[in-house]
């Protein structure tokens, strides 16, 4: 497997990607079923509006586990695709933190049970797109 990723960081690229992916096909299962306890949703979550900004993340969070999964499934098989999904996963995953992250901080609205995830989301992929840019100018050089 010829992949700019050693391997203990690939055994940590699944992991989160497992974590994460899985994580986003739960919340919107979730969320679609109105499972969430009410002391858990965000302030004003019954607020049309607010519901519209949620339910608009939906596009982007579904991305995260269907590039993120197909990226696993071309380890072996095809590691440069394997990489590119990979990269784009991780994008879509920062960017979706990023926006909420945005968002709260917008409203002054610093609840540790939305911000704590959002932030996981921010920050975990920008490892691993640091050393798959990294990586590739190197080879492109």
């Amino acid at each position: 497997m010829k992949t700019f990723f050693n391997t203990v960081e690939i055994r940590l690229l699944k992991f989160f990607f497992l974590i994460t992916d899985l994580g986003m096909i739960i919340y919107w299962s979730i969320t679609y079923l109105k499972l969430i306890p009410e002391e858990f949703l965000f302030k004003d979550y019954t607020n049309p509006i607010l519901m519209s900004w949620n339910w608009s993340f939906l596009p982007l969070d579904l991305f995260i586990p269907l590039t993120g999964l197909s990226s696993l499934f071309y380890i072996k098989k095809n590691p440069f695709l394997f990489e590119r999904l990979a990269l784009i996963s991780l994008l879509f995953t920062s960017i979706s933190g990023l926006q909420a992250v945005s968002f709260w901080t917008i409203r002054s609205d610093f609840d540790p049970n939305w911000w704590i995830p959002n932030l996981y989301l921010l920050l975990y992929p920008l490892y691993f797109i640091y050393r798959l840019l990294k990586e590739t100018k190197k080879v492109s050089a």
